[in-house]
């Protein structure tokens, strides 16, 4: 029952293996959409044991998928899409704390609380091979704690991530 309960709290594990590279989604979530809200956000930690470089996501809930940063500059929290995140080997890269989220926009339809989201992850190794990693992250209440605070944004109380995205500059 404690590991039904953390599942459902933290999110899915996935781990993807193929030819001994292994990919593990942890901690996957989002946050419950209100009604009409055409963006939301996607959080997870990710381990690859070879290096490799995150370079695209995609949804089926979502028109366009991209891979976000967040800076604090000139006094504004700012989001900039980004090419690719770097996988160092072993190392799990908690999106948040390392600035960066998933980011879904044109939502096909509203993301309910304890919904599961399907995303699909692109890998890119050395080698330029790819590889696609399939997780699911469950949605949170929209007035969930995140857990951790992104950068100096606070982690509780009615952030709305995909109201936030359209009044970011960018």
């Amino acid at each position: 029952m404690r590991r039904v309960i953390f599942a459902v709290l933290f999110g899915i594990s996935v781990v993807a293996q193929a030819g001994g590279n292994e990919v593990k989604v942890e901690q996957s979530w989002t946050r419950a959409t209100a009604p009409g809200q055409d963006s939301a956000m996607v959080q997870a930690v990710i381990t690859s044991q070879q290096a490799a470089q995150l370079v695209g996501v995609t949804c089926d809930c979502a028109q366009t998928s991209e891979l976000h940063s967040m800076v604090h500059e000139g006094g504004m929290m700012k989001m900039r899409q980004v090419e690719a995140i770097d996988l160092p080997a072993g190392e799990a890269v908690d999106l948040g704390a390392a600035g960066y989220h998933l980011m879904l926009m044109g939502l096909k339809q509203q993301i309910k609380e304890g919904h599961k989201i399907q995303l699909t992850l692109t890998l890119r190794y050395k080698d330029g091979k790819t590889k696609q990693v399939k997780f699911k992250a469950p949605a949170k209440a929209l007035n969930a704690s995140a857990g951790k605070p992104m950068h100096d944004m606070p982690a509780t109380g009615g952030h709305d991530m995909g109201n936030m995205h359209n009044h970011m500059q960018h």
